[in-house]
Parts: structure tokens; C-alpha cells; sequence
């Protein structure tokens, strides 16, 4: 059992849920991200994910696309953002997962990745484009290295795929509370409930809920139903408010304090 479940599992004896905080790994520098990690897990944050920079993200919206754009641009790359993580451990335990896209880990070699990933102290991998029928060899390189492998289930997806999908998963299950890329909305889909009881059917898993979330009701509200809550979007957005500003850290943490409540 690695941080990410020990985390899920303290979570439900104490009838909490997780509140997982997105954030684009080199955006607007490394030395942010790691200061940033490190603030969020002290304010309470329970999961970082950390998206590793890609040129083209099929999965997200504007404001991560263009965070993704800038940290390119510094030099971020999976060697870089793997030896921030090791820093990062040096001085926390917080559960971190790494949400990238298939090239890049396809470029280190699988087995290569897990084991650095695993060695850097990463809890999970999400990688969007990697279906769980095709990424049957790096599913099996990844828990030979303790690595979860975060599956999404959407809206459209068929009762039969997400019996196959929440077997298949690790972690959690990442789900996506509407169709379409990541970016903060105001408003939800109704329904969203009753879709993450009817995932609960067929799981003992974590169900937890991103795309969109943008706002503490939204987080509230949504806690309800999920195990966890994703912010991702508006996250990014308040980091850009306040790049060039002495408090850049402690602005965000303060947002995201606001965010869980």
C-alpha cells in the first residue's frame, strides 16, 4: 500500500474526502512547483497531482495548455520534474501523481519511467491517452514498482467499460464531470450524483471528480457524492494572477484554502 492509498483509506475512516489539487509541474519554474507542493500538503491539501508540460494535451483546456506552453519554454521535462518530486520527498509525504500523456513515457521507456517515477516518489500515474486495453505492458511495469495507474471513466462511458475499467484501475477513479478538456465552469451538468453512484456499484474504489470544478460550493457539493474532488483550471489561473508577485505561493495556497473549505 503506497501514500496515495494509505491516504484514500485514512480518508474513509474519518469519513473525509479528499481534496486533490492540479497543478502544472515548471509552471511558472520548477523552484514554484516545488514550494507550492510543499505549501499545499501543509495547508491540508490530501493528493498533488503534477501535470508533466506536453506540446500537444488532447485532454486540456486553455488555461493548462498555456501553463504547459511557459514551463516548455524554462526547460521542464520528466527528468527535471522526477528530481523536484525527490526534493519534494525529502521534506513531505504527501500522495503526488503524475498526469502526462503517453509520448513522453513512451520516450523513457516504460519499465524505465516506473522505476524512476517509483524511485522519485511518485503515487500514481495518469495518463490520458493510454487506454487500459493498450496500456496493459505499462500497467504491469507499474505495479511491479508500486506505481497506481488512475483510470478515467466519463459521462458517455458504457456501463460494460466501466465494469472493465474500475477493475482495471488503480487508486482511484478519475471521474470527468462533463465531455470535453479540463477549465474552471460555473456551472456543473446535473446529474453528476447519481453518474458517481452508479460508478460505486461496480467499485470499493475512490471515486473522485475533476474538469470544472472551479468553486467552493462546486467542491462542497460535489464532496457529497465523490470520495475526492479535482481542481486543476482554477488552480492554474490564480497561479498567473500572480506571477511576478513576491507571494505568489501563499496567494494560491490561500485560494485553495478558500477552495476546500
Amino acid at each position: 500500500m503506497n501514500r496515495l492509498q494509505e491516504r484514500f483509506r485514512f480518508l474513509k475512516k474519518q469519513g473525509g474526502k479528499a481534496f486533490i489539487a492540479f497543478i502544472t509541474a515548471g509552471y511558472p519554474s520548477l523552484s514554484i512547483t516545488e514550494k507550492l507542493t510543499l505549501r499545499l500538503a501543509a495547508i491540508g491539501v490530501d493528493v498533488i497531482e503534477l501535470g508533466v508540460p506536453f506540446s500537444d494535451p488532447m485532454a486540456d483546456g486553455p488555461a493548462i495548455q498555456e501553463a504547459s506552453q511557459v514551463a516548455l519554454k524554462k526547460g521542464a521535462n520528466l527528468k527535471k520534474i522526477l528530481k523536484t518530486i525527490r526534493n519534494i520527498r525529502r521534506k513531505s509525504n504527501v500522495p503526488i501523481c503524475l498526469m502526462t500523456y503517453y509520448n513522453p513515457v513512451f520516450c523513457f521507456g516504460e519499465e524505465r519511467f516506473a522505476e524512476a517515477a517509483s524511485v522519485s516518489g511518485v503515487d500514481g500515474v495518469i495518463i490520458p491517452d493510454l487506454p487500459p486495453e493498450e496500456g496493459k505492458s505499462f500497467s504491469r511495469f507499474a505495479s511491479e514498482y508500486g506505481l497506481n495507474v488512475i483510470c478515467f471513466v466519463s459521462p458517455t462511458t458504457s456501463t460494460c467499460r466501466i465494469k472493465y475499467i474500475t477493475d482495471t484501475a488503480g487508486g482511484f477513479i478519475y471521474y470527468l464531470s462533463l465531455t470535453g478538456v479540463t477549465g474552471a465552469r460555473s456551472k456543473l451538468p446535473a446529474g453528476l450524483a447519481r453518474d458517481i453512484c452508479r460508478i460505486k456499484r461496480f467499485t470499493s474504489k475512490p471515486v473522485c471528480v475533476g474538469f470544472g470544478v472551479s468553486t467552493r460550493h462546486q467542491v462542497r457539493e460535489l464532496s457529497r457524492a465523490a470520495d475526492g474532488v479535482i481542481v486543476g483550471s482554477a488552480i492554474i489561473n490564480k497561479i498567473k494572477e500572480n506571477i511576478g508577485r513576491k507571494d505568489l505561493v501563499g496567494e494560491v495556497a490561500d485560494f485553495v484554502l478558500r477552495l476546500k473549505g
